[in-house]
């Protein structure tokens, strides 16, 4: 086995929530009801949790999560009503090519690569 890291990511709204990381390309993998695991079968790993009343507010989320991928475009047209960012993706100044979006518990997801 690989050595990785998962995220197990809080949600008040599980069927929403998958529906979001659907669009990004990831799969249901395993389903036990209040708790989902999901992929996209290249490496992208993701555990959902129900939390009912979590966050308190969208805005109060500090959760957020950064998932790379060599075609950030492509994802990009997937959820192109939903990036935050007017222009993006974009070079960052950090030297990644990038663009953000919002799950339904607010959770920030930054989509990108690295730029040589």
């Amino acid at each position: 086995m690989n050595h990785h890291v998962v995220a197990i990511v809080p949600c008040n709204d599980l069927d929403a929530s998958e529906a979001f990381y659907k669009r990004l390309g990831f799969k249901v993998s395993s389903d036990y009801g209040e708790y989902r695991i999901m992929e996209d079968g290249r490496g992208w790993h993701l555990h959902l949790n129900y939390s009912p009343g979590w966050p308190p507010t969208i805005e109060s989320n500090p959760f957020g999560l950064y998932l790379y991928v060599d075609d950030v475009d492509a994802i990009a047209e997937q959820v192109r009503e939903l990036i935050i960012e007017e222009g993006s993706p974009n070079i960052k100044p950090w030297k990644t090519y990038e663009f953000a979006v919002s799950d339904p518990s607010g959770v920030l997801v930054r989509i990108g690569r690295i730029v040589d």
